[in-house]
């Protein structure tokens, strides 16, 4: 090991390629009993994401994080690959798809509970997740580059519950079963693009991490050849992720911005009369409407508010949406 990474993984506290290899293998070892765990605090931490979704707890939806296991078998991959062990590589990559399957399913049961599909577009725990963009794939890598370290050291095994939280694997795909049950086919491929963009993170970053700790040296570890065309894999497959990410990243960029100067036009223009207030900009789409609030339902000409909107493109639409103050006592 080079005197970097000796800084980074101290000899005494690196574990050994067997014993990393013993934790991340779901087919090594005591078989059933990692086998046997591994499904159980699956399914519960599936049911728990599903229901703190549901509730909109941010509290439940942590604990689902905490007991989620499926960054042992996605860190596994990493060091099938590090090692060029391709039978880890697909034992741990079914796991995975398993788990995926898994979770997707509890949470389209937990559908049911849904009475209103449009109440799910409210809800902190799936807006926050069905949107992904370049700044969650940085968490993403960092949050794997701890995983990996803490997985790779004895002192470190404290954070490993951070990074549980940090990563977030099973929510999304919670959501994913929850939206696609009733029918939000977008917010659901969202989430699971939030998913996969995790999963490639925490390959790549326990890939760069088992490497770098050395674990690509050792005896056991196959030739070369075969882990490269591995990395080049790896590598397609984060190209794959990163650029829906960036162009979404772009677009939600440009409507903060378009929708700013609608703000400010619709501020101004709703001053000239001082019953009525802007209380809304919101998008659907590439269509923004502007919600007035006024007392007797009358707005202002919106030929001032048109002209002052001509900088937009033209493939964006505005609309304005007035709604009535009115009070009635009832007793």
């Amino acid at each position: 090991m080079s005197r970097i990474a000796e800084a980074l993984i101290p000899p005494s506290q690196r574990l050994s390629a067997d014993e990393l290899h013993e934790t991340l293998n779901l087919g090594a070892g005591e078989v059933g009993r990692k086998r046997s765990a591994f499904l159980i605090m699956l399914v519960l931490s599936a049911i728990i994401a599903a229901a703190g979704v549901l509730g909109d707890s941010t509290a439940t939806v942590i604990g689902a994080m905490i007991i989620a296991p499926l960054a042992t078998p996605i860190l596994g991959i990493a060091l099938g690959i590090v090692v060029g062990q391709l039978r880890l590589v697909v034992s741990s990559l079914l796991w995975v798809l398993l788990g995926v399957v898994l979770v997707i399913t509890i949470g389209a049961m937990f559908a049911v509970f849904v009475a209103d599909p449009s109440e799910l577009q409210s809800n902190s725990q799936i807006t926050g997740r069905t949107s992904p963009g370049l700044l969650d794939l940085a968490a993403a890598l960092a949050t794997g580059t701890a995983g990996a370290f803490a997985m790779s050291r004895r002192d470190l095994s404290t954070v490993l519950p951070g990074v549980a939280i940090a990563i977030s694997l099973v929510p999304p795909l919670g959501v994913v079963g929850v939206c696609a049950g009733v029918g939000e086919w977008d917010a659901a491929i969202g989430a699971l693009w939030l998913f996969l963009s995790n999963v490639v993170a925490l390959i790549i970053a326990g890939s760069v991490v088992f490497t770098l700790a050395g674990y690509a040296r050792e005896p056991s570890s196959l030739p070369t050849a075969r882990r490269r065309r591995a990395y080049v894999i790896v590598g397609i497959a984060a190209v794959v992720v990163v650029i829906p990410l960036a162009l979404n990243t772009v677009a939600s960029l440009l409507l903060t911005s378009w929708g700013l100067t609608i703000r400010n036009a619709s501020q101004e223009w709703i001053s000239a009369d001082p019953t009525a207030s802007i209380s809304d900009v919101h998008w659907v789409g590439l269509n923004a409407t502007i919600d007035v609030v006024t007392d007797d339902g009358e707005i202002p000409a919106t030929d001032d508010l048109a002209a002052a909107l001509d900088g937009l493109p033209e493939f964006i639409g505005v609309s304005v949406r007035v709604q009535t103050e009115a009070e009635y006592s009832i007793r």
